[in-house]
């Protein structure tokens, strides 16, 4: 299943549900991409793309990016998000990074650092603004 694929790219099968499970206890370093909906009750080292939806549980923790059409955070994510449809942060999530999403969902509970774009617009035109230090070093 895995010998055609890179070491760093793994392409999940969806399981009989339709839904792909990094399941608690479990590290994965590398890319994921699944065309299911795809779930992280683990860690991911590395940037998830799917073409459904990515569910991030509570104890759930994502190190880098995540692209897909609709995906709902409980858990910790350091990376940007990219979600088409809706983007729904609930629970205890921590997000670190830019957000960018059709429709976006935040219960007061969770944490958010980075710079957020809603709207239909906002996801195809995705632009990188730059840091304070990035600012700084170019006055």
């Amino acid at each position: 299943m895995f010998s055609s694929k890179s070491r760093s790219e793994i392409e999940m099968p969806a399981t009989s549900s339709g839904t792909s499970l990094i399941g608690a206890g479990t590290t994965i370093k590398g890319d994921v991409v699944s065309n299911g909906d795809i779930r992280i009750d683990g860690t991911l080292k590395g940037n998830i793309s799917g073409s459904a939806k990515v569910l991030i549980g509570a104890e759930g923790v994502v190190e880098g990016d995540i692209e897909g059409f609709q995906a709902d955070i409980l858990g910790k994510v350091s990376g940007k998000i990219i979600v088409k449809d809706l983007l729904n942060l609930r629970g205890k999530a921590a997000i670190t990074g830019n957000v960018s999403a059709g429709k976006l969902q935040v219960e007061p509970s969770v944490t958010f650092k980075g710079q957020c774009h809603v709207g239909e617009d906002s996801v195809a035109d995705v632009v990188e603004l730059p840091t304070n230090e990035e600012r700084a070093m170019a006055q």
